[in-house]
């Protein structure tokens, strides 16, 4: 079996990127590709917005000088800037033997035990991908507990982590991202996720004091424990 390749790439253009998440999948996918191992890409992009494949642009607020690159990924617009991590999971499910569902849990698991290496307790919501931290509390361990105010569906808790994710032939490309230590304003710019008013945040903004390389190799180390067969 191939064993998992972690690559580095360090501040990169999105575009460019995304080309290269493309020309990878479309290799491995070749008739004669034989077995590809799969890879894991950590970078950090200059400020972008990428707006999903279902996209509304009424979503987009206010870009201003910050590009909008439309994707064919899931999920609505988000930002990527300096100061975040974000991991491109180059997967084969089918080598895993799991199908999509599995694999977005197995990716907010990662970021939840990542969190954890921090002190810090990720959330779930229902219906939101992503994971989400409480501000005010950011280690308690208390579950999230009855519906879900429908006036303000996240009460209380703010979004360190974004997630959105693209299977072609049974490979992903694509993937997430964790707000170490950022600039927020752009975030004020759209509805991030789609979502009106939702909240960001990042480590540094809940008390975590942290570096890139740090964050990128603890995020590294427990995608490949949940993507490694």
């Amino acid at each position: 079996m191939p064993r998992m390749i972690v690559k580095t790439l360090g501040r990169v253009d999105y575009l460019p990127t995304l080309e290269a998440m493309r020309a990878f999948t479309a290799a491995r996918n070749a008739p004669d590709a034989g077995e590809v191992p799969d890879e894991i890409w950590l970078c950090e992009h200059p400020p972008t917005f990428t707006q999903g494949l279902a996209g509304k642009p009424e979503h987009l607020l206010l870009p201003g000088d910050i590009p909008v690159v439309p994707t064919e990924r899931g999920g609505q617009v988000t930002y990527h800037g300096p100061g975040q991590v974000t991991a491109y999971p180059l997967i084969d499910l089918r080598r895993l033997g799991i199908f999509v569902k599995e694999y977005v849990f197995r990716l907010e698991t990662a970021l939840i035990q990542t969190l954890d290496s921090y002190g810090v307790t990720g959330l779930r919501v229902a219906g939101a991908p992503g994971i989400y931290v409480r501000p005010a509390a950011p280690g308690s361990h208390a579950a999230l507990s009855g519906p879900a105010d429908p006036t303000d569906a996240f009460r209380g808790l703010a979004k360190i982590a974004a997630l959105g994710i693209k299977v072609s032939r049974h490979c992903t490309y694509h993937g997430l991202a964790l707000n170490v230590a950022m600039d927020l304003e752009p975030f004020h710019r759209i509805n991030p996720c789609g979502y009106a008013g939702l909240e960001t945040t990042s480590l540094d903004k809940i008390g975590v004091s942290t570096d890139w390389p740090t964050a990128a190799s603890r995020l590294a180390e427990r995608l490949s424990a949940q993507l490694t067969p």
